[in-house]
């Protein structure tokens, strides 16, 4: 599963600013006594008593009260010892029957339930793999459900009716589910753990207008005289409980293929036309994967779909994967960048690590997450190149980092929730930790080891020392070494590093010395730099405060780069001066990290070192486009020398950089600084890339701002595209009471209060426009300002308290102005969005 909040820094990026995003997330979290207990708890893998064998459903939907009305057969039999009792999860159901299926007849058995479970007497004692099949009546009610979400998984009812009434204008009507971790009992009577498999069949009964996806094949579909029909999906495999899924809604339906599989794409109808530019990859994507492990992909399709208002990013469900609905994106986004595209690639490598084979326990996630995490470094490395690929990886982990991750173990048995689980180590340090074993392995060995671990474990639940078994069998080395250190230990090396020559032997030495709170062994490459050229070196760091290595050199060397490969997960200080960084720079062709951290290091010496300052300026030439713009955001708008040396390239960029993305980085840029030229920016204006439209636009209308006439008529996309372009066009929207572009600014106003902390003058516009919204009937912007005070509410009440109360503030605020425009305009929408912040702001306890 794609975790939305673990690139939460996109979002507040674009909302707060990077400086203020560092400071949020460097908060550290705070748990109250109860979570310090709850840390104590060890999680065991759930106990098996009965196993699941296959689950049959028969659901029709009623859409006014968000009810599913379901039935069930489900067939189990006990796992070793014998038993009269069977236990299911059922969260928040009506029971209206149990009975055990005995042929063609039922014998009703005795129950009692609660909110949570559903305890059902058997007819008699059954021994191990002696099948026996029950059948439940019920209503789901997952409004009802108690359980929490967290910040990775912002709600936890199981199954979600998306404007169900139609009451919410432009905005589908939707029927998803979303089962991991612990939610597909909210839908469906099961044993809802992850160590648990079986096949299914499902019926799925809804309006004639819509279509449906659920895992595995469509046998039929027939249609009822009542206005709806009925589909019949059948799933062969076994999956665990938490993959299966049911989406039904108004959606086009692009077909592709891999081999003989359908491939399908389900898109709102507006993306239909650009379906393929989004997911089109994805036959590619399953080539290389099944290639790379030498294990073709082994489902029946591979079908995505997207959603409104999904409580995360993405999910795996067994060939019928679910998307956050901004997947959906215009040929004028995707000429920057298709941002799909490592989610796609995520979703599809679980169908082999968290699918095909399974966590048997949240606290083994790492054999789910951290593969999918990783898989998106082996295709960007596939398709665009290694530097392509680092750099995916370095801001991967940059959010490990940013985070309080230091404290916590890849493989974790304590935790507060399972839901705590999906974070920053078990997907991005994890996907580090896998690179690194990787690099030390070897590739062939690795893949093999993969593939071994696959075979093994092929439909079933397994734990992180199931890997290093297969690792260590086919590599034949020991790997207890690696696994307690990284995956049931916690941090990562903090290095000091000091470099020596000596003349007369002609030897440098490197002397590494580690945090003696926290040691590791390791290998590391070292590349000693002559005359611009570099030779590497490979070392071992023993367990040990200090560690010295001496290396051959006919001079002092130009620089030496540790970490040459840039493979070991580490915080390293070597104290260079800019000079070396220079050198560093100019080596390090091939290696993205290499030359970003010089890059970084001209950065912070542009206000003082001439030096640094032109290897800055040098680095917006790099061949890199990643490279190329982290040099355009480092460099300082507000000093009139730096602007005044870089001026001339940052319009070359603006107007003829091969990548649009860095064309946009470059506008931004000039429009901060204040730098404008009228050929670059008109030429800009008519870009087919919305942001690079978007930021020439706001350019102009900044020198000039009475030409916002001949602009009147650009679509909401490059609107949407530039932050300073909607904040020009407030004062026109408010003042002509343009209710149609409210939804636009939504989530920023959303955040205003905390806008003011970081820009005064921004968070004044965008309190205006919150209050006019508020003050309106603005269904769709509502409903998104709701939606993100509750997400963001539940992320920051455990890591920032200070910043969730400001939104619980805002929230109040915004309640009692769209209760006073109800008490004047008194119309249904208006009282429905009073209702979705009241019910929003309750939750904030």
């Amino acid at each position: 599963m794609k975790k939305s909040i673990l690139y939460i820094t996109t979002a507040f990026a674009f909302t707060f600013g990077g400086n203020a995003m560092a400071q949020i997330m460097s908060q550290p979290p705070s748990y109250n006594e109860n979570q310090k207990d709850a840390l104590k708890i060890y999680r065991a893998e759930a106990e098996r008593i009965n196993n699941l064998v296959h689950t049959k459903l028969d659901l029709k939907f009623d859409y006014a009260k968000q009810h599913a009305l379901g039935e069930a057969w489900i067939t189990l039999k006990p796992h070793f010892y014998a038993t009269n009792k069977l236990t299911l999860d059922a969260k928040a159901m009506l029971i209206h029957e149990v009975a055990l299926v005995q042929g063609t007849t039922k014998k009703k058995l005795n129950f009692s339930n609660d909110e949570n479970q559903l305890y059902i007497d058997l007819d008699k004692e059954y021994k191990k793999d002696q099948e026996y099949t029950v059948y439940i009546k019920y209503t789901a009610r997952p409004n009802e459900v108690k359980q929490q979400g967290s910040a990775a998984i912002s709600d936890a009812k199981g199954l979600y009716f998306i404007n169900p009434d139609g009451s919410e204008p432009n905005k589908p009507t939707q029927i998803w589910t979303q089962g991991e971790t612990e939610a597909s009992s909210c839908w469906f009577p099961t044993i809802d753990k992850p160590n648990q498999k079986t096949s299914q069949e499902i019926y799925l009964t809804y309006p004639e207008k819509y279509v449906s996806l659920s895992n595995g094949l469509l046998k039929s579909s027939k249609k009822n005289t009542d206005g709806t029909k009925t589909d019949y999906w059948k799933f062969d495999f076994k999956h665990a409980p938490y993959l299966f899924f049911v989406g039904i809604g108004d959606y086009a339906v692009i077909k592709d293929k891999w081999k003989n599989l359908d491939v399908d794409y389900f898109v709102e109808p507006e993306y239909k036309d650009y379906a393929k530019e989004i997911f089109g990859m994805t036959p590619d994507m399953i080539t290389h994967f099944s290639n790379l492990l030498d294990y073709p992909f082994p489902w029946d399709k591979y079908h995505q779909m997207t959603a409104r208002d999904y409580v995360s990013g993405a999910m795996e469900n067994t060939g019928a994967v679910l998307f956050y609905d901004a997947v959906q994106q215009k040929p004028g986004q995707l000429i920057d960048e298709n941002t799909a595209e490592a989610v796609i690639a995520h979703e599809l490598f679980h169908h082999w690590f968290g699918d095909l084979v399974t966590t048997e326990s949240w606290g083994n996630l790492t054999v789910n997450e951290s593969f999918a995490n990783y898989s998106e470094y082996l295709w960007f490395e596939h398709r665009y190149g290694k530097e392509f690929a680092d750099r995916h990886q370095f801001e991967a982990i940059r959010g490990y980092k940013m985070g309080d991750n230091f404290e916590k173990k890849l493989v974790r048995p304590h935790y507060n929730t399972r839901e705590d689980m999906f974070d920053a180590v078990s997907y991005n340090k994890g996907g580090a930790i896998l690179h690194m074993l990787r690099n030390f392995l070897g590739d062939e060995a690795f893949f093999k080891g993969l593939n071994h671990y696959l075979n093994a474990n092929k439909y079933k639940a397994t734990e992180a020392v199931h890997l290093r078994l297969a690792l260590e069998e086919i590599s034949g080395r020991d790997l207890n070494w690696f696994f307690n250190q990284w995956f049931n230990s916690n941090g990562h090396p903090k290095l000091t590093i000091a470099y020596d020559y000596n003349a007369s032997t002609k030897k440098v030495k490197a002397t590494v010395k580690q945090d003696p709170k926290l040691m590791f062994e390791f290998p590391i490459a070292f590349d000693v730099v002559e005359n611009g050229v570099a030779k590497r070196h490979q070392v071992w760091v023993s367990k040990s405060i200090e560690n010295s290595f001496e290396f051959d050199a006919t001079k002092k060397p130009d620089v030496v780069i540790p970490n040459a490969n840039q493979v070991l997960l580490a915080d390293i200080n070597d104290n260079k001066s800019i000079e070396e960084f220079i050198a560093q720079y100019k080596a390090g062709k091939g290696e993205f990290d290499t030359r970003r951290l010089a890059v970084e290091a001209f950065i912070n010496a542009q206000a003082t070192n001439p030096k640094a300052l032109d290897a800055l300026v040098l680095a917006l030439d790099d061949s890199f486009d990643g490279i190329r713009s982290i040099a355009i955001q480092g460099l300082d708008p507000k000093s009139p020398k730096t602007m005044e040396k870089a001026k001339a390239k940052l319009l070359e960029i603006a107007s003829k950089d091969p990548k649009t993305k860095t064309q946009g980085d470059a506008i931004e840029l000039l429009n901060t600084a204040g730098i404008f030229d009228q050929n670059v920016f008109t030429t800009a204006s008519q870009s087919k890339s919305f942001r690079v439209q978007g930021g020439a636009i706001a350019g102009i209308l900044k020198q000039n701002p009475n030409s916002i006439e001949q602009f009147k008529n650009i679509s909401d996309d490059v609107i949407k595209s530039s932050d300073g372009l909607v904040s020009q066009f407030l004062p026109i929207w408010i003042k002509n009471n343009q209710l149609d572009k409210a939804k636009l600014v939504g989530e920023n106003a959303a955040f205003y209060e905390l806008l003011k902390f970081q820009d005064p003058a921004a968070g004044q516009t965008y309190e205006e426009a919150f209050k006019w919204i508020m003050s309106n009937d603005t269904a769709e912007a509502t409903a998104s300002i709701t939606a993100t005070f509750t997400r963001y509410y539940g992320y920051f009440k455990t890591e920032n308290p200070m910043i969730s109360n400001l939104i619980k503030q805002t929230a109040n605020k915004g309640l009692a102005l769209k209760s006073e425009a109800y008490k004047k305009q008194s119309n249904k929408s208006i009282e429905k969005q009073v209702t979705a912040l009241k019910n929003a702001i309750d939750k904030m306890k």
